[in-house]
């Protein structure tokens, strides 16, 4: 990895925050005992933790704790690319992943950087999703991409999508549930269809834990099967099989 050239690129300012970020994660990598022995896997609890606290800042903190959490996140981003950059048969650097990046994002957004028109944001959703299309020609299913590393909630509703695409019906929405010995302080009414707001969304997503407490569930569990069940139903509707 080297410096930019300044001569070629007049616009670049004579100090790079970016550049000193990337050098100082060199000379770290290079100095640092405990850096050095680090590897992508090892790194992972690490970036799962630092994106945990960026969404506690974008939620619930500071103008400053929203700064210095979206640069602790570029640090992991940083020391995954210094990992790679050393990687003895397919080496890539932090400039390799800024290319990639911008090439990709040129690509998806044709309405801006080509000819193309988006007056909504559904057409711009249309250009996006048929260059995504075209860079993925391999996969062969609207599962494949899909982490299950991710949050059950988030999980769930990135299927519901993907079930939405191939036909098929998803569960009932509003669905009412007897809360037993829940907490008394919870709203049962949230449960009932015409949920109207993303508040009373959580009073009825914390009023299903609280029943799956009360009757001895594991709420997490729960909705992991029951998501197993749903992404297979989503290959089977996707191999042609209609029930």
């Amino acid at each position: 990895m080297t410096g930019p050239d300044r001569d070629s690129h007049p616009m670049i300012p004579a100090a790079d925050p970016l550049r000193e970020a990337a050098e100082t994660m060199r000379a770290v990598r290079d100095r640092c005992v405990w850096t050095q022995q680090i590897d992508h896997r090892a790194l992972v609890p690490y970036l799962v933790e630092e994106s945990a606290e960026l969404i506690d800042a974008v939620e619930d903190g500071t103008r400053d704790d929203l700064r210095e959490e979206l640069g602790d996140l570029l640090w992991q981003v940083l020391f995954h690319a210094e990992i790679a950059s050393r990687d003895p048969d397919d080496p890539f650097d932090i400039d390799d992943v800024a290319r990639g990046l911008t090439e990709k994002m040129v690509r998806r957004h044709p309405h801006v950087f080509a000819g193309a028109v988006a007056n909504t944001p559904e057409e711009v959703l249309v250009h996006w999703n048929a260059a995504k299309a075209a860079e993925k020609g391999a996969r062969t299913s609207v599962l494949d991409g899909v982490s299950a590393h991710m949050p059950s909630l988030a999980l769930a509703q990135k299927l519901l999508g993907k079930a939405g695409s191939v036909g098929l019906e998803t569960p009932n929405q509003g669905i009412l549930v007897e809360t037993g010995d829940a907490d008394p302080g919870l709203d049962e009414n949230a449960l009932v269809g015409g949920i109207a707001t993303e508040a009373a969304l959580g009073e009825a997503l914390l009023a299903l834990v609280a029943t799956a407490r009360a009757n001895g569930w594991d709420a997490e569990r729960a909705l992991r099967e029951r998501l197993r069940t749903l992404e297979h139903d989503i290959r089977r509707r996707e191999a042609g099989d209609p029930t």
